[in-house]
C-alpha cells in the first residue's frame, strides 16, 4: 500500500471519527459546549430590566425573624396571598410544595395538650376552629394562584390539571421529561388554585441550572412548568398550544424528532427538542425580590404589586434552596423561575438552531479535508495557518451568533476535531522518515517527563469530575440555638466567637483521622475513611464526638470569662452531633472548573437529621444503629425507635454517653438493662409497667430526665388515644 492511500485511509477515518463521534455526543463533548455557552452568558449575560411586570415576594432572613421560623402557619401565607391579592397581583406562585397538614393547625396541636378535665371545654372549642389548610384555601380560591409540584421517578399522587393542551405535529408527550408521579399539594389547596405547575429542572453533570422543562408528563398527562402557569394565568388563557415535529412548517423527513415550540398566550417559546428552554440569566438584581414582611405588614402595596407575576420564594440561606447557574455559584432556587418568565417576556431567547449540528458537521468535513490535503503537499507549517484561521473563523461565528441572535453554536468541538486531524495528518508525514520519526519521540519525550505530567498521564481522572462508593461514617455537629447567640453579637464578634468554636473542632476530628468537609454557617460536617482507608472509622467518629463533648465546658468557661470582661449576658452554647454509617458518594463533586472532594448519599441525610434531633431528646449526640454496630465499645443507650424526616422506615436511635469504661460500670449495666426492658413494655402497650420502669430509669440516671419525660408525655397521650394494633412502637419526627 502506497504512502498517499495509506494517508487517505487514516485520514479519513480520523474524520469520519470526528463526525461519528459528533453526533454521538457523549459526555465529555457535551460538557466542553455547556462551559463555551457558560463563558459566553458570562461575557455578555441578558439585561435586567425592572419594568418587567415580575417580582419575587422573598421570605428573606429578616422575614423569618420578624414573622418566625419556617415553616409558617399556613395562615400567615393565606395573609400574604390576601395581601398580593388585594393589592392586584396579575399572578401569585408558592415556588414550594405544601403535601402535609399544617401541623400547627388549631386541631394538630391538641395532640401536645395534657389530658385534663380543666381543658375539656377548650379542647371542644379550639376543635372546632377551621383548619390553617382551610384558611390557607379559601385565601387561595379567592386569588389567581399557582401551586407548584414536583414530578418524581419515585411515584406519588398526580397533581391536578389547571390548563388544557393542544397540540401541532408529533404528540409532544413522546418527547417530554416523564415521571410516573410527582410530590403535590394538599388535595384541598389544589382544589382551589387556579394554576398548577412543575418546578422540575433535569440536573446536568455539574449541578449547574442551564435549562427548564416547559412541559413534563406526570402519568398519562401533560403538565405546564412553573414558570409557564404562572404566564398563562397572568394572560387568561386556558390551553398551551405545543408545536412539534410534523407540524405545519417544519420539515422533519417523517423523523420525529422532538418538540420545537411552546405557545403560551400571546409568546411562542422555542425549546429543545425535549421541551427544554434554555435560560439566558441575569446577574442577581435586589430590584427583582420584595420582601414579604413589608407585604404582610402593608409596607409594599399596589404601587409594587399591581399588575404583576409575584413569585412567593425564600433567599434565606438557612432554607438551602440554592442553585448554581452560568453567572453565579449560588443564587434562590425561586430566582430560577423568575429569570425563566422575564426572558419570555422580553423575548429574549437562547436556542441552539436546528442546523447547528448539521452545519458544525459540514464544517468539519470541509475543512477537515482541506488541511488534510495541504499538510501532505505543503507539510505542517503551510497547513498549521489554515487550521488557525479556520479554528478562529468557527470561534468567531459562535460568538457573534450568539451575540446577534441567541443562537448556541459550538466552536469547541469543530476545533478539537480539526486540530486532531491536524495532528493525525502531521503525524503521519513525521513518521515518513526514520529522522521525523526520532524528532516526534524526543520532542514528546521532553514533553512528558516532568513528575506531575507524568503522575496526570497514569492517572487523568485526577482531573476530571467523579467519586466512588465507600462504606463511610458521617458527622454533623450544630449550635442550638444558634440564631439567639448570633443576634446578641456584631460581625466581628460573631466570626471570633465561630473561628473560637470550630478550631478546636477540627483539631479532634484531624486527630481521630477524619475529613471536614464543610462550615455550614454554625455547623461543621465531616467524614471517616476517604480519602485514606480506615477500618475503624465508626469508632474514630464516636471518639471525635466524645472528645468534642468533653471540649465544650472549657469552651464555655472562655466564653463566660469573654462575656464577663464586656459586660454582656452568657447563656452557655450547647451543641447537638449526629453520627451514621453506611455507604456514600464520595469523590470530586462539582464543575469541571471548579470541584470540591465531598461526599453525598441517603446516608448522609440520615446523619443531618440525627443531629437535628439531638434538641428534642436533650442528649449532645444520636448514633445510628448502624455506627453501633461498628464501635461496641462505647456506651450506647437506645432512645426511641424513629421514623425521621425524608424516611418511611423507622430506625433505633441511640445516646453517646461515654467511652468503653462507661459502658463497664455498674451503674451504667444495669441503665441498659432496666432502660431495654423499658422499652420493651413500652413498644408492647403495656403502659402500668413501661410508666413504672420510666420513673426507675429516671432515678437512676437524672441526665436523662428530658428523655423519661418525653416518654411519660407520650405514656399519657397512648392511654387516651391507644395507638393501631399493628403499632411498632416507632415515633416520626416533626422536624428535621
Amino acid at each position: 500500500m502506497g504512502p498517499r492511500l495509506l494517508y487517505a485511509l487514516i485520514v479519513g477515518a480520523v474524520i469520519a471519527g470526528a463526525l461519528a463521534l459528533r453526533i454521538w455526543d457523549p459526555s465529555p463533548v457535551a460538557r466542553l459546549r455547556a462551559v463555551v455557552f457558560d463563558t459566553y452568558q458570562q461575557i455578555n449575560p441578558r439585561h435586567f430590566d425592572p419594568g418587567l411586570p415580575l417580582r419575587i415576594i422573598d421570605i428573606d432572613e429578616e422575614s423569618l425573624k420578624r414573622i418566625g421560623q419556617w415553616p409558617w402557619p399556613r395562615t400567615a401565607l393565606a395573609n400574604l396571598v390576601k395581601k398580593l391579592s388585594d393589592n392586584g397581583a396579575a399572578a401569585i406562585g408558592f415556588d414550594m410544595v405544601f403535601p402535609e397538614p399544617d401541623r400547627m393547625s388549631p386541631a394538630n396541636a391538641l395532640r401536645f395538650w395534657p389530658q385534663s378535665d380543666a381543658l375539656a371545654g377548650l379542647r371542644e372549642e379550639v376543635e372546632k376552629l377551621p383548619s390553617n389548610d382551610h384558611v390557607f384555601a379559601e385565601a387561595i380560591g379567592q386569588g389567581p394562584v399557582v401551586l407548584g409540584f414536583i414530578a418524581t421517578p419515585q411515584g406519588g399522587s398526580t397533581p391536578q390539571s389547571k390548563a388544557g393542551f393542544a397540540h401541532g405535529g408529533d404528540d409532544p408527550a413522546l418527547f417530554a421529561p416523564s415521571y410516573p408521579g410527582a410530590a403535590a399539594s394538599l388535595p384541598e389547596l389544589q382544589d382551589k388554585a387556579s394554576g398548577a405547575g412543575s418546578l422540575n429542572w433535569l440536573p446536568e453533570h455539574d449541578q449547574i441550572i442551564r435549562r427548564v422543562p416547559m412541559v413534563v408528563q406526570v402519568g398519562d398527562k401533560l403538565y405546564p412548568s412553573f414558570a409557564a402557569d404562572m404566564l398563562r394565568l397572568a394572560q387568561g388563557a386556558s390551553t398551551y398550544v405545543v408545536k412539534s415535529s410534523g407540524a405545519s412548517g417544519e420539515k422533519a423527513f417523517g423523523e420525529k424528532t422532538g418538540i420545537v415550540e411552546v405557545r403560551i398566550g400571546d409568546y411562542e417559546v422555542p425549546t429543545e427538542a425535549d421541551g427544554q428552554m434554555w435560560i439566558r440569566f441575569t446577574k442577581q438584581a435586589k430590584e427583582r425580590y420584595l420582601p414579604a414582611w413589608k407585604v404582610l405588614n402593608g409596607d409594599i402595596g399596589k404601587d409594587d404589586i399591581e399588575g404583576r407575576l409575584a413569585i412567593v420564594g425564600t433567599s434565606a440561606a438557612g432554607l438551602l434552596d440554592l442553585r448554581a447557574t452560568p453567572l453565579e455559584a449560588s443564587v434562590p432556587g425561586v430566582e430560577l423561575h423568575a429569570q425563566a418568565i422575564e426572558q419570555i417576556l422580553q423575548g429574549s431567547f437562547l436556542q441552539r438552531p436546528d442546523f447547528a449540528t448539521p452545519a458544525e458537521l459540514l464544517y468539519i468535513l470541509v475543512l477537515g479535508l482541506l488541511i488534510a490535503l495541504l499538510i501532505y503537499r505543503l507539510g505542517a507549517a503551510g497547513s498549521a495557518v489554515l487550521g488557525g484561521i479556520a479554528v478562529a473563523t468557527v470561534i468567531g461565528v459562535s460568538w457573534y451568533t450568539f451575540d446577534a441572535f441567541g443562537w448556541l453554536v459550538d466552536p469547541i468541538y469543530p476545533a478539537i476535531a480539526l486540530t486532531a486531524i491536524y495532528l493525525a495528518g502531521t503525524l503521519f508525514v513525521f513518521l515518513r522518515t526514520e529522522r521525523e520519526r526520532n524528532r516526534v519521540r524526543h520532542a514528546f519525550g521532553h514533553y512528558m517527563a516532568p513528575a506531575l505530567v507524568e503522575r496526570l498521564a497514569d492517572d487523568p481522572s485526577r482531573l476530571k469530575l467523579g467519586g466512588e462508593t465507600r462504606d463511610m461514617t458521617l458527622l454533623f455537629s450544630d449550635v442550638r440555638g444558634f440564631t439567639a447567640i448570633s443576634e446578641g453579637l456584631d460581625a466581628e464578634e460573631l466570626t471570633a466567637f465561630l473561628n473560637s468554636l470550630f478550631t478546636p473542632l477540627s483539631k479532634i476530628i484531624l486527630e481521630e483521622q477524619g475529613t471536614i468537609d464543610k462550615f455550614m454557617g454554625d455547623a461543621v460536617m465531616a467524614f471517616w475513611n476517604a480519602p485514606l482507608d480506615d477500618s475503624e472509622h465508626a469508632k474514630h467518629a464516636c471518639q471525635a464526638a466524645l472528645r468534642i463533648m468533653q471540649e465544650m465546658p472549657g469552651l464555655n468557661e472562655h466564653w463566660r470569662n469573654e462575656a464577663a470582661l464586656k459586660g454582656r449576658s452568657f447563656n452557655p452554647v450547647q451543641i447537638g452531633i449526629g453520627l451514621n454509617t453506611g455507604v456514600c458518594c464520595v469523590g470530586n463533586l462539582g464543575s469541571e472548573t471548579r470541584f470540591d472532594y465531598s461526599v453525598i448519599g441517603d446516608n448522609v441525610n440520615v446523619a443531618s437529621r440525627l443531629e437535628g434531633q439531638s434538641k428534642m431528646y436533650d442528649v449532645v449526640t444520636i448514633v445510628g444503629e448502624s455506627t453501633t454496630a461498628r464501635a461496641p465499645d462505647f456506651a450506647f443507650l437506645e432512645l426511641d425507635l424513629l421514623k425521621v424526616k425524608g424516611k418511611t422506615e423507622a430506625t433505633r436511635i441511640f445516646a453517646l454517653l461515654g467511652d468503653d469504661a462507661l459502658k463497664e460500670t455498674r451503674g451504667f449495666i444495669d441503665l441498659t438493662a432496666r432502660h431495654g426492658e423499658f422499652l420493651r413494655k413500652y413498644r408492647a402497650g403495656d403502659w402500668d409497667a413501661a410508666d413504672q420502669l420510666r420513673r426507675e430509669c429516671d432515678r437512676m440516671n437524672g441526665g436523662l430526665h428530658r428523655l423519661y419525660t418525653l416518654y411519660r408525655e407520650r405514656i399519657a397521650f397512648f392511654r387516651q388515644n391507644p395507638p393501631p394494633p399493628d403499632w411498632d412502637g416507632s415515633t416520626e419526627a416533626l422536624s428535621k
